[in-house]
């Protein structure tokens, strides 16, 4: 076990024949025993110090391993939000991919339709033409027939005159 100052003050030496002088070693057991306290107080203060920073270097440690700890996980993190996202861009872009695929499908099909219907009334004209045509011709025939002159040439008696005006 260390000394301690008090041990130093209560020191009693044995006196021998020729011994050392009593005030002299009670001078230098006093500056022994204020260095003593010193180098002490002085070892107090830096266990106290290496305590206080050893706990703060474990203070930091913890930090710096929940820290890693953290950048791993978010880095795992991202690294599955972009494996999700491009799963779901894969996704997207096939669903559009069908949906443009059905879009141009209709939009053929309409097309077809179409075209058949203007082929439909291109027919139809075309019949509605020949028919007008033939119409009109018939109408033409007829004007340029001898009927008309007839109807011309046709006159009333006086009878006839009579029962239309009457009626």
């Amino acid at each position: 076990m260390p000394l301690t100052p008090l041990d130093i003050h209560n020191k009693e030496f044995s006196r021998g024949f020729r011994g050392y002088d009593e005030d002299e070693v009670n001078e230098f057991l006093d500056q022994v025993i204020k260095d003593y306290e010193m180098i002490l107080r002085e070892k107090k203060q830096l266990e106290e110090k290496v305590r206080e920073l050893t706990e703060k270097l474990n203070y930091f440690t913890n930090i710096e391993e929940t820290l890693n700890k953290s950048i791993l996980i978010a880095q795992e993190t991202a690294e599955e939000v972009k494996r999700n996202a491009q799963k779901e861009a894969k996704l997207i872009i096939k669903e559009a991919e069908k949906n443009a695929d059905r879009i141009i499908s209709e939009a053929l099909a309409k097309t077809r339709k179409i075209a058949m219907e203007v082929e439909e009334l291109k027919r139809q004209a075309k019949v509605f033409r020949n028919r007008f045509k033939m119409l009109i011709e018939a109408q033409l025939d007829m004007l340029n027939s001898g009927d008309w002159d007839h109807l011309l040439d046709y006159k009333l008696d006086d009878e006839a005159v009579q029962e239309i005006t009457e009626s």
